[in-house]
């Protein structure tokens, strides 16, 4: 029988490891890289991932995702971002960068730190400046690396100081670093310039490209013909295509051979900028080193029709042909969809056939663009026709399409037909929507036939439709053609006893008849309302405001102005404006000048009117006509002509401020500019006169209020104060 084994524990020390931690023990430190230091907690519970359920197909529908979609990733903390980075660097790298991020400001606490190294090599500075991510540290470090005896940067160090100033949006000063190389004995070369032209050109700032390339050629340094094509790709990418052919005319005189890229560069910006007899005699010297190819050809067209220039685009299409190149599908979907969009889709459906005689595959949108088009031109027979190839094609409509038909066909009168398409789109599933039921609703409208039109309307809610909120922009559209605002009116007399109904079709309707000139119209439709169950709201209300100030009745225009207030609603600029100058016109100015100020206080941008409002107030602080008069020549020159608003802010000035004798200067130089008529001027003048009185007695009254003298005159029976 074999003795027993004796079991001696483990001893756990520095080299064999951590020991267990106790709980009376303090936590056990993990070092990192200087200060990332990371506690192990032994009171820590862990968390255990439970384990995810197995997926079962017959358990399975399309809305249950397969997974829990994962949390969004956190972005990761400066320190988090620091440490990543510097796990890259060498030792005496990361104590520099370390040193930089715990004093944060370059100071004698950083220049004692590097004062620790004996030397600081091109090689440390150039692996430094690509983590940096202080502009101002970096500088003064490569500065500071410089001034040591013996020290000359390399170009590696260089390049790494125009990266790191780049990197930080401090491209401008990047744009010096050859001048400070010429400066230091190390005269910059094609690279550093290579450097920074594909440094702005990425971030698409081609005025400092040209400018780099400026400098490049004060330093005596000759590009390159990938750097010409970079230089002017960046140009014509950014929309200098002149600073690009002056570029080029320095690549010819530098004796230079164009390659096939040099060329297209150029083709596409002089396309781009609708110079197209320029770049078919760049075509003519292209051909006669390289013969342009179908894609050379079809990114020509693309420009092109991106810039709508379709006589251009035909005219290099015949260059292709001339060239005997063959185009290809992609060729010939781009010009037929830029000749439908342009309205030339008879010229498309040619290039269309082109495309069936040479049994290309034509995609699903070319014939969308194609039927497009044809509705647009009122051809829907080719349509219909484009439709029916479409299906024989083996391709299925999309709802675009049919939406397409639909909008023909009811624009032909053809509804019953529209609706069959309609019925298609829903045995297919293609969920109609507005888009869809729209035209018919039109067509239905205008032909009076209301019983289609409300069978549609139940055929819409039994498909899920927000009937309601179709109808508002069903009624939006109508009421947008002033032809239209007599048929909308008799749909909705129509739709009202079925149901069909809301609060915004009322201010939809009742703004309509208004800008129409039908306000009692309108009127009766806002009174109708009330009577209803359903709440005006601040819309209806602002519609009334200018209904009623047409009418004269300011009144009411106020007592909606109150029921606006009552909802803790500001008023629409429009109703404020009218309602000014409603109060303007029967001589209540205080109420008025309190509403310019609650406009203004409460509207992003105000009517200028109302700002010259109380800039003529301010100025009549002054009591100087001439001042004023300033005033109100500055506002016609800036197209704001002098009304009932303007007039009433002299007078509310005058007599706030000012005398009525400066006030009646301002009429009457206002007469001579011929601003006031002669009869307005009388006017203006009486109640300039009363105003004053008024506020005249208003500081009569407020004085006895505050000498407590009221008491007095009512006890001697004077009747005249308000009671």
């Amino acid at each position: 029988m074999p003795p027993p084994q004796t079991t001696v524990p483990k001893a756990f020390n520095f080299i064999s490891g951590h020991r267990k931690p106790t709980p009376n023990h303090r936590p056990t430190l993990h070092g990192g890289l200087f200060t990332n230091r990371q506690t192990q907690n032994p009171n820590q519970t862990h968390h255990h991932h439970h384990p995810t359920p197995t997926f079962t197909l017959q358990n399975w529908t399309p809305q249950d995702p397969l997974t829990t979609p994962p949390p969004p990733p956190q972005s990761p903390s400066p320190s988090h971002h620091f440490f990543a980075v510097a796990q890259t660097l060498s030792p005496i790298a990361r104590y520099i960068t370390d040193s930089f991020r715990k004093h944060k400001h370059w100071g004698p606490q950083v220049v004692a730190d590097l004062n620790k190294l004996r030397r600081v090599t091109p090689k440390l500075v150039a692996e430094v400046l690509k983590v940096e991510s202080d502009p101002v540290i970096a500088s003064k470090f490569f500065h500071w690396a410089g001034k040591q005896k013996g020290y000359r940067h390399d170009f590696a160090s260089y390049n790494a100081f125009a990266y790191c100033l780049n990197r930080n949006n401090r491209f401008r000063a990047a744009d010096q670093v050859p001048e400070m190389m010429s400066m230091q004995g190390k005269p910059p070369t094609e690279k550093q310039f290579e450097i920074l032209i594909r440094m702005h050109s990425d971030n698409n700032r081609g005025l400092r490209v040209y400018y780099v390339y400026e400098k490049m050629l004060k330093f005596g340094v000759k590009p390159r013909v990938f750097l010409y094509n970079r230089i002017m790709d960046a140009l014509v990418k950014t929309g200098h295509v002149d600073l690009c052919m002056s570029v080029y005319n320095d690549f010819k005189k530098g004796g230079l051979v164009e390659e096939g890229v040099t060329f297209m560069i150029l083709i596409k910006g002089l396309c781009k900028a609708g110079r197209v007899e320029e770049a078919i005699g760049l075509l003519d010297r292209m051909r006669k080193l390289c013969k342009p190819d179908v894609f050379a050809y079809t990114a020509m067209i693309r420009i092109l029709v991106s810039e709508e220039d379709l006589d251009g685009c035909l005219r290099v299409w015949k260059e292709m042909e001339r060239d005997k190149v063959q185009p290809d599908v992609m060729a010939y979907a781009t010009l037929v969809t830029g000749l439908c969009k342009g309205n030339r889709v008879d010229k498309g459906y040619e290039f269309f056939k082109q495309m069936k005689e040479k049994r290309y595959l034509i995609d699903r949108a070319v014939y969308g663009s194609l039927i497009e088009g044809f509705v647009n031109d009122g051809k829907v027979g080719t349509a219909c026709e484009l439709l029916e190839d479409l299906i024989n094609s083996g391709y299925r409509a999309d709802l675009v399409i049919y939406n397409h038909l639909i909008r023909g066909l009811c624009n032909a009168k053809h509804a019953s037909k529209a609706h069959k398409l309609f019925k298609v789109t829903v045995e297919e599933d293609l969920k109609p929507d507005f888009e869809t039921v729209n035209p018919m609703l039109v067509c239905y409208a205008e032909s009076r036939k209301f019983d289609e039109f409300s069978k549609l309307l139940e055929q819409m809610e039994s498909l899920g439709f927000n009937v309601i909120d179709d109808l508002v922009k069903f009624f939006s559209l109508m009421v947008g053609e002033k032809d239209r605002v007599v048929t909308a009116l008799e749909v909705f007399d129509n739709l009202k006893p079925k149901g069909y109904c809301s609060v915004s079709i009322y201010n939809i309707l009742i703004g309509a008849l208004y800008e129409s000139g039908e306000v009692k119209k309108a009127l009766s439709l806002f009174q109708e309302l009330k009577e209803s169950k359903m709440e005006p709201d601040l819309y209806t209300y602002s519609n009334a405001v200018l209904c009623y100030v047409n009418l004269g009745d300011i009144h009411e225009a106020c007592s909606c102005y109150n029921k606006i207030k009552d909802m803790s609603s500001i008023m629409s600029v429009d109703a404020y404006v009218s309602l000014v100058k409603g109060l303007c016109k029967i001589g209540e100015i205080d109420s008025a000048f309190m509403l310019v100020r609650e406009c203004l206080a409460n509207v992003t941008s105000g009517p200028r009117e109302f700002k010259y409002f109380l800039r003529i107030i301010h100025t009549c602080r002054s009591n100087d006509a001439d001042k004023v008069m300033v005033v109100i020549n500055e506002m016609v020159q800036d197209g704001c002509q002098p009304d009932d608003v303007i007039y009433c802010a002299v007078i509310s000035g005058m007599c706030q401020y000012g005398t009525i004798e400066e006030g009646r200067k301002v009429f009457s130089s206002m007469r001579e500019c011929k601003m006031v008529t002669e009869s307005d001027l009388v006017v203006y003048d009486d109640l300039l006169i009363d105003h004053m009185k008024k506020k005249t007695a208003d500081l009569v009254l407020s004085g006895l209020k505050f000498f407590r003298l009221e008491s007095k005159l009512k006890a001697k029976g004077s009747n005249l104060l308000p009671s």
